[in-house]
């Protein structure tokens, strides 16, 4: 079969297509930028990428006809936070009516609960988006869930940071509120047992996992398996405003995911009921037992995707492409170069950077950097980044996006994601057996070039001392 996967960069899609190629379907990847979506050499003789943006009727036409079914994994927060609703239904509105022209006999949307009298903007988005699907001709599948706890989930990074940070914390109100949690693992098979199954067609399914936790109690229990004593307290005082900002200062999400994110958790999101279970055999695991699972794939770095590699983690809106090549015209450069002695060691120093290994000289500069961003609504340095040894482009390193990671060529270019008075690229690539490193920065006016001057005096020891640590 030809399955048509939307949304392949996303913490969903990423999942989803190996299941889709080890299932023998021929899959077709949709992407805004080929230059973000890194495709497995045994999976390339079964994926083929097209270029969409969904909020461009005209690229549209790149889906192909034939296709026997389509997911609809698009979630356009990545957007401001106040339009984001009207960006998801322009997207649907768009995606729908290229599905009507396709062979397609199915449409998968992956939504949440939404079972509360009183909705969130967030929530009720989903719900409108769901609407728009049904409109369509092809038979719409929607499976509805709450949190998702998985290694690299949004809601667990969260949780996680939290206890890990926090040991006695003073919450907003909402940490009472009763939500559903189900397993990354149990949403996938889902997903692919509900995949051209007549069972499912132009029906809404509630899906969870077998507890009705609060946040608080879903807190306490990361508490508990990760063997700390952690204290909670709420309070009715704290506003929406100051909601957010809590968890953006103190956890690795963008404010604009927490303010949405803090609106849908005062909604109760609990199944209604669980019919899809028996309809198609599926037994999802209990809160404990899916944390487990995460953690483990974490102590393994065995990751397969993070919420903080899409868009909406940091500041990045546009293609990789346009970025690809740095500037110089106009720019402050500082180069450095070194003769390389163990080209295999260099390469992997490289590709380990960033995250829990640290930028090797100077580490305490590097997260006060990351710290003055994140009082300046940047992203600062707590995204990390997915896995400790691997990256990709389109991948967040702490405050960087990777626009270019090519192993075999020696060669990694980031691009700074930091509140800057410019632009700024910090690149690695060896020639022969040298390597040659370079920060680059093009200011933005006056505040750009005294910005530049400002940060000047620390390069020569913190890049130099880098440089040196790469080598040997």
């Amino acid at each position: 079969m030809k399955i048509l996967l939307t949304g392949a960069t996303g913490y969903i899609g990423k999942r989803t297509l190996p299941i889709l190629v080890a299932k023998g379907h021929d899959v077709i990847c949709c992407v805004r930028d080929k230059n973000r979506f890194y495709i497995p050499e045994d999976f390339q003789q079964k994926v083929q990428v097209v270029e969409v943006d969904f909020l461009d009727k005209e690229t549209l036409v790149n889906i192909p006809t034939d296709i026997d079914a389509a997911f609809y994994l698009i979630h356009s927060m990545s957007g401001s936070d106040t339009n984001y609703d009207e960006l998801e239904s322009i997207s649907a509105t768009n995606f729908s009516e290229r599905i009507n022209q396709t062979q397609a006999q199915q449409i998968l949307y992956l939504s949440g609960i939404v079972n509360d009298k009183s909705l969130s903007k967030h929530l009720s988005s989903r719900k409108n988006v769901e609407s728009i699907l049904a409109k369509s001709k092809v038979p719409l599948t929607t499976l509805r869930a709450g949190i998702i706890v998985g290694s690299g989930s949004a809601s667990f990074e969260i949780i996680r940071d939290l206890v890990n940070k926090l040991p006695v914390m003073i919450t907003p109100k909402w940490l009472n509120t009763k939500c559903q949690p189900i397993a990354i693992n149990d949403v996938l098979e889902f997903l692919s047992k509900s995949l051209l199954n007549p069972l499912t067609y132009n029906q809404s399914f509630d899906i969870g996992g077998p507890d009705i936790l609060t946040y608080k109690e879903m807190l306490l229990a990361f508490a508990e398996a990760k063997n700390l004593k952690r204290y909670i307290f709420t309070i009715p005082v704290m506003t929406p405003k100051l909601s957010s900002y809590w968890l953006y200062f103190v956890t690795s999400t963008s404010y604009k995911l927490a303010t949405a994110l803090v609106s849908s958790m005062k909604v109760e999101v609990i199944c209604s009921d669980h019919r899809i279970n028996e309809l198609l055999v599926v037994q999802p695991i209990p809160y404990k037992e899916a944390l487990s699972r995460a953690l483990s794939k974490v102590g393994e770095d065995k990751v397969v995707s993070s919420w903080k590699d899409s868009l909406i983690s940091g500041r990045f809106s546009q293609s990789i492409s346009n970025h690809l090549k740095v500037p110089k015209k106009g720019c402050y450069i500082d180069r450095r170069k070194k003769e390389v002695l163990d080209r295999d060691y260099t390469i992997n120093q490289i590709w380990s950077i960033g995250g829990e290994t640290g930028w090797y000289y100077g580490d305490w500069l590097w997260s006060f950097r990351g710290f003055i961003d994140k009082l300046f609504g940047g992203v600062g340095s707590r995204r990390g980044r997915t896995n400790k040894h691997t990256i990709y482009a389109g991948d967040a390193l702490d405050f960087w996006r990777v626009l270019y990671a090519n192993k075999k060529e020696g060669k990694l270019i980031l691009y700074a994601e930091m509140k800057l008075p410019g632009e700024a690229w910090l690149e690695f690539k060896i020639i022969h057996n040298t390597l040659y490193q370079a920060a680059t920065f093009k200011p933005k006016g006056i505040l750009g070039k005294l910005y530049w001057y400002s940060v000047l005096p620390f390069h020569g020891f913190i890049f130099n001392g880098m440089l040196n640590k790469l080598i040997k």
